[in-house]
Order: C-alpha cells, then structure tokens, then sequence
C-alpha cells in the first residue's frame, strides 16, 4: 500500500498543519530527517519555518547523533544520505522537537521502522520536554502494530489530516 502512495503529495498536505504545531509549541531547534524509500518528507518545514534550526541524524554504531541541516553529508551503505563523519554534534537534549519517520505508525504513537532499533533508542535517552512527533501518511496509521518492549512511541502525529496527541500521550 505504501508504494503506492502519492508521498510527494501527503508531504505537502502535512508540511503547514505540522509547520504551525512546532511553531505553537515554540520548537525552535528540530531534528528532521532526510527521507528514505517512499517516507512522508518533513524537508518544506526548513522554508516554512526560516527562524527555526534543523537538524539531522545520522547512524553510529552506538546509535543516533544529531547534526546541523547544512553539514555536509554522505551516502550510508543503505542507500541514504546523512551527515558526514566528523561534523559538529549537537546534544540530543537540547532539541525542542523530534520528526520521526516510519513504515507505518499505530494510534498509540508506536511505529515499524527498519528494525535496526536507532529512533527506539534516541527516543528513549531524550528528555520528556523534546517533543517527539511521527510523520505518516493517514493510510498508513494504524489501529495497533506489533511491538517488543524496548519500543518508545511518539507522543504526537502528524499526516495529511493534522496533528494530534497519540491515544498514549492524551491518556497519560
């Protein structure tokens, strides 16, 4: 169902709803990503959102460390491009916000990923305060996905419809 998708489209339709969320919440440094195999892009909020700092991940083996937008980058052997090895690095609590990708996301804000575990394992060593939000097509938002308990959900999701608490974070 994925593949068949209009993601450049759903990436438009949830560019502004998420832009106004983050600007709401006063999000000023944001880690986005640089999207990867038909994934929703979050890339229109760095012209969307001028006065904000981006950044982006990129894989260690010890896990996800955070880069400035503009670092120069270079392919991982998956295919993707991230920032290049030896760029500044940002500490993951000074964030304000998190932009997650996913194969598909549950209600509860869990999500499938690539099952390399790097997102679960940010996730769980940034502050309660760093907003976390998932970027899904609404196709592709589940009702519940199967999950092991190292998995971290999202508090937030955004899709072409909006962006609204996960039944987890609304609950707690």
């Amino acid at each position: 169902m994925r593949s068949n998708l209009d993601t450049a489209t759903l990436s438009a339709r949830a560019a502004a709803p998420l832009a106004a969320f983050l600007n709401e919440e006063k999000a000023r440094r944001v880690m986005i990503y640089l999207p990867f195999r038909n994934e929703l892009s979050p890339l229109a909020l760095v012209s969307l959102l001028p006065e904000t700092q981006f950044y982006l991940p990129r894989t260690t083996k010890s896990g996800l460390s955070v880069h400035p937008y503009d670092a120069p980058r270079e392919h991982h052997r998956h295919g993707f491009e991230q920032p290049a090895a030896g760029t500044p690095a940002l500490e993951p609590e000074l964030l304000d916000a998190v932009v997650v990708p996913g194969l598909a996301f549950d209600r509860e804000g869990y999500r499938l990923g690539y099952g390399g575990g790097y997102y679960d394992r940010f996730l769980a060593r940034i502050p309660a305060g760093v907003l976390s939000v998932g970027l899904v097509p609404q196709a592709l938002l589940a009702e519940s996905l199967p999950r092991e308990p190292w998995d971290v959900p999202v508090r937030y999701l955004a899709t072409e419809k909006g962006v609204a608490p996960t039944l987890r974070s609304a609950a707690g």
